[in-house]
């Protein structure tokens, strides 16, 4: 409603003023890049790789039952779900090899010492600190306590990260020990063909349990996420998520006068729905395989 009263000579404005945050508000809808072209590719390979390894590798597992019998068909018997398996296998391999490479490429950049490496202020290795936070989100689970200030790399984050060495370990080597059985007898005792082939049947078992409920859990069933975190395939997350969530490495960043050089503009909507589309389709598939080996251990274990 206007009132006559403007200086002559001026246009009468009509609707409300230009807001003085205006140009900011575009700024706003910039994303923190917490993750490059490169991890969100690893991920990815893993992700492909660790699936095909689960489902081919219980479907070997638990042959007896009824829906295994099914899966093999769909994968065009056992025997090609066991070359699936080993070819799954190289992938996963080959992320892991590339992974370590980029961080020697990383401490060669940076021209870090790897005792920074490791263990900077952004360090995946486990620290004092991560047991003060996890003993203070078990009091925040009871109410005794606030939130922890979380900082780059939760404790938990950590724990699922080295997990992976240890499966790359434990489950790779005895892989391999199955894979040329020829090869390595010649120096180990043909018995530990059967050791290795329990270590390897269990230990995969107890990963993959591990990865589609407590992992799935930790990233995307968890209030603040459900119903899916698609942070590690877009790479990106909004500001107020990572002043939420990682509060530390927020304030360390704009104290650093660095926060600008982590932004970005969205990815496109097709972009982020397809994104969406892959991570839904394993979110789904790891949720059935979970009941599957429920069903197998209660129902038709042998």
């Amino acid at each position: 409603m206007q009132d006559g009263s403007h200086e002559p000579g001026k246009p009468v404005q009509h609707g409300p003023e230009p807001s003085a945050t205006a140009v900011p508000a575009v700024a706003a809808e910039r994303e923190f890049v917490r993750f490059n072209r490169l991890h969100r590719t690893l991920h990815a390979c893993m992700i492909v790789s660790f699936l095909s390894l689960a489902t081919t590798g219980l479907t070997l597992k638990f042959s007896y039952t009824k829906w295994a019998v099914v899966l093999s068909r769909l994968l065009g018997g056992f025997q090609t779900a066991g070359y699936i398996h080993r070819f799954a296998a190289v992938i996963m391999f080959g992320t892991f090899i590339t992974h370590l490479v980029d961080l020697y490429r990383s401490k060669k950049r940076g021209r870090l010492s790897w005792r920074s490496l490791l263990f900077g202020p952004d360090t995946l290795v486990p620290t004092g600190q991560d047991f003060h936070e996890f003993v203070a989100t078990m009091k925040w689970f009871l109410h005794l306590g606030p939130r922890p200030r979380y900082g780059r790399w939760t404790y938990w984050e950590k724990f699922d990260y080295f997990a992976v060495f240890w499966g790359i370990f434990i489950i790779g080597c005895t892989g391999l020990t199955l894979w040329f059985p020829v090869f390595f007898t010649r120096f180990l005792p043909g018995s530990f063909l059967n050791v290795a082939t329990i270590i390897h049947s269990d230990e995969a078992l107890l990963a993959t349990g591990f990865i589609f409920t407590v992992h799935f859990f930790n990233t995307h069933l968890r209030p603040e996420k459900f119903p899916m975190d698609t942070t590690i395939f877009t790479g990106r997350m909004q500001l107020a998520e990572l002043k939420r969530d990682k509060p530390r490495e927020y304030e360390a960043l704009v104290a650093r006068g660095e926060l600008e050089e982590h932004l970005a503009d969205p990815h496109p909507d097709i972009v982020v729905r397809t994104i969406r589309v892959f991570a839904w389709t394993a979110l789904a598939v790891g949720f059935c395989i979970v009941v599957w080996i429920i069903y197998a251990m209660l129902f038709a274990y042998r």
